[in-house]
């Protein structure tokens, strides 16, 4: 193996050193795709009735396609089934009321993305009175 090649695959098998993860509480479907899961995201994101009727329908063509076989391309099959659809953050009523009580991942997150707890609140949920 040429040192090119081994260089490449070691840099695409390390850990990737800019990314982070923030383990906060969340209200996620369970894993899979079918009629129940979809009914329930449309029920959790309060969507009128036209929009299940017409997700419902796109999900019904959905099952009829076959997935593409791309040349020169290899991948695994996809396991649609292992996937979770939706995810949230806990609701902002279930969600601090001061900042004492926001979840200090949540707070290391924003600092590392350098944002301002004044700032944050812009950007996703925030506790009432913490300006944040």
């Amino acid at each position: 193996m040429s040192t090119e090649t081994q260089k490449i695959q070691d840099l695409a098998n390390q850990e990737y050193k800019y990314g982070f993860y923030t383990d906060v509480e969340t209200d996620s479907a369970p894993p899979g795709l079918n009629e129940d899961i979809i009914r329930l995201i449309s029920a959790k994101k309060e969507e009128p009735e036209f929009m299940l009727e017409w997700r419902l329908k796109a999900y019904k063509h959905w099952l009829t396609m076959t997935e593409p076989k791309w040349p020169n391309v290899q991948y695994p099959p996809i396991d649609y089934q292992s996937i979770v659809y939706y995810s949230a953050p806990k609701s902002q009523k279930d969600g601090p009321q001061s900042l004492d009580e926001v979840d200090p991942e949540l707070l290391e997150t924003y600092k590392k993305l350098g944002i301002p707890i004044g700032r944050a609140g812009a950007f996703g949920r925030g506790c009432r009175g913490c300006g944040f």
